[in-house]
């Protein structure tokens, strides 16, 4: 049975200068080299944070630094390419919020809409740029083979994207119908007809790439994947939107996070404001990684730190003691529960993550 769904190419998008944005990266972005907010009793878990992270990177081990919109939106970008830029981590996530605000201070250096007012009138999300720029990006990545936040990082790093000839996505359609890129190809050839895009380059320039944490990434050749929902954000509410093609580059991305967790033996994986995709992705990895080190005669993934920064509390329950009963409310932390199940060692550090990244960024620049 086929349901009743809209037609998205009847959405009326809007510019997006005419938006307005509620955060100016110019003005909250942090400076790396300015000084940390004091970071009270949690200075000696960020302390020890930091030696693992050195120990870490020395053995060649992962370090994996996941994080929530938040992050971004509170102007840290700097701080995650100030450990990026120094070697510090081997492999930075987030989901789609995280880019679409990553793209937007890199476009025009704002960000962030009211949901109460643009919501109940048709606006939130409607808007031209961040929907056709994204998800355009994202298509021809994906027929290029790369993942999501690759796709993005580079589309901010080189002012644009190229798209290809119509006639020579048919003709390698055609000639390898059973090509693994075959079908995002199609996707790409199928929007060009589609919005009558022509082949050749398109500019697009981005004057505040240098906040970009997804063009830091790309430039220093570390994965940044992003782990989106579909219907999640606000690029869904463009005709441009392309499910399959995010899917696809979504799925690139989880192979990329999964290859990286298997290196994670000794390693740090960091967590920063992400309650539900952090957590949830992780796990899922984390099995698949010690599946393919049992297949090959390895040993399981062990000696890893996992580091937890919320603003939240742990739901009132010690977790060092194992896991609340499930008729306690702290059961359904999914942030809790399923890093303490994951072995290693488990350090929750409850505060703004201004403080515990600026911190823990002044620690290892200070010792480099």
């Amino acid at each position: 049975m086929i349901y009743d769904h809209i037609d998205p190419m009847k959405i009326k998008t809007l510019p997006l200068a005419r938006r307005k944005n509620l955060i100016n990266i110019e003005q909250a972005a942090i400076d790396p080299a300015a000084a940390s907010p004091a970071p009270g009793p949690l200075g000696r878990q960020i302390d020890d944070l930091s030696r693992r992270i050195r120990s870490a990177r020395a053995r060649g081990a992962s370090v994996m630094l996941v994080y929530g919109a938040h992050l971004i939106k509170n102007g840290a970008g700097p701080l995650v390419n100030a450990l990026i830029d120094g070697g510090f981590v081997t492999h930075v996530a987030t989901h789609g919020a995280g880019v679409i605000h990553d793209w937007e201070f890199a476009f025009q250096g704002a960000s962030s809409e009211s949901v109460g007012d643009n919501a109940p009138v048709g606006r939130f999300g409607s808007w031209d740029e961040t929907g056709r720029y994204i998800n355009l990006a994202v298509i021809v990545g994906a027929a290029d083979g790369l993942g999501f936040g690759e796709s993005i990082g580079k589309f901010i790093a080189e002012d644009g994207l190229v798209l290809t000839e119509p006639k020579a996505l048919a003709e390698q359609i055609a000639a390898e119908p059973g090509h693994p890129l075959a079908a995002a190809r199609a996707d790409l050839l199928a929007t060009m007809k589609r919005f009558r895009l022509s082949a050749g380059p398109m500019k697009v320039d981005h004057p505040f790439k240098r906040y970009s944490v997804s063009t830091c990434a790309h430039r220093r050749a570390v994965p940044l994947t992003v782990h989106p929902g579909i219907g999640y954000d606000i690029f869904v509410n463009h005709p441009m939107f392309h499910g399959g093609a995010i899917g696809r580059a979504a799925d690139t991305d989880v192979r990329i996070f999964a290859n990286s967790v298997l290196g994670l033996t000794g390693g740090v994986y960091l967590s920063i404001g992400s309650a539900v995709m952090s957590p949830q992705v992780f796990e899922k990895a984390f099995s698949c990684a010690n599946n393919l080190l049992a297949r090959q005669g390895r040993e399981f993934i062990h000696g890893h730190t996992i580091a937890v920064v919320d603003i939240q509390a742990g739901g009132d329950w010690d977790w060092s003691t194992g896991e609340p009963p499930e008729d306690h409310p702290a059961y359904y932390l999914r942030f809790c529960k399923t890093f303490y199940r994951m072995g290693g060692q488990v350090s929750c550090l409850c505060c703004d993550n201004r403080t515990v990244l600026s911190n823990l960024v002044a620690r290892l620049t200070a010792t480099a």
